[in-house]
């Protein structure tokens, strides 16, 4: 595996506890983001390092640079249709355009005028974003909040073919460290190294 993993422990002591923030392993060139399907698309994506076959452009898909709100949704790679884990690595500005165009999936007054105001911009985006509990783990709400990013129309083309660096089937790796927390305590696992995303001037729809 190409990606670098830490003790979960060693970076929880890091990150902050509190707040809007983008966990991510990255570089100067790249950002890791994570997503789970079943596998007729996951193992086409990784063989060929593309989204094609069965995937479907005209779903939104949504994509999370924090590992464990993976997790969590995945339920560790066991949920129906979510057994395939891929680490997908987009080219920086990509990711930093993806944010800068987001949109909430649901009204905000603090950043909005109004409710109609947030529509148009919805109708005009194609991408949207999601502030949730970040989680631990063991699936545990964190106060920490962790980001996910749907895309569709022209995102999720251009995601799909344009922006991709490289894709990694990392599923043994989630049922191996699945296998270590269900043995032992959430101290024992290891994780990609995730720090804090430096957004520089953050739009306002972010709301960091």
């Amino acid at each position: 595996m190409k990606l670098i993993v830490e003790a979960y422990e060693a970076q929880h002591q890091r990150w902050p506890q509190t707040g809007r923030v983008i966990l991510a392993q990255y570089d100067d060139e790249s950002v890791v983001v994570y997503q789970a399907y079943r596998p007729e698309i996951g193992l086409f994506a990784a063989k060929h390092g593309y989204f094609g076959g069965e995937f479907k452009m005209s779903r939104m898909t949504w994509v999370k640079p924090n590992f464990l709100w993976m997790m969590y949704r995945s339920g560790w790679g066991t949920k129906e249709g979510q057994e395939v884990t891929l680490a997908v690595r987009l080219r920086r500005t990509a990711f930093d355009d993806l944010l800068a165009s987001a949109v909430p999936s649901s009204f905000d007054p603090n950043t909005y005028q109004s409710e109609a105001d947030w529509k148009q911009h919805v109708a005009t985006s194609d991408v949207r974003l999601q502030w949730d509990p970040d989680r631990s783990p063991t699936g545990q709400p964190l106060e920490r909040r962790a980001i996910q990013l749907g895309l569709r129309g022209e995102a999720i083309t251009k995601y799909a073919r344009e922006w991709i660096i490289e894709i990694e089937d990392i599923s043994e790796f989630v049922a191996e460290q699945h296998h270590n927390l269900k043995q032992s305590e959430k101290s024992s696992i290891f994780m990609p190294r995730e720090d804090v995303y430096p957004v520089t001037d953050p739009p306002a729809a972010l709301g960091m």
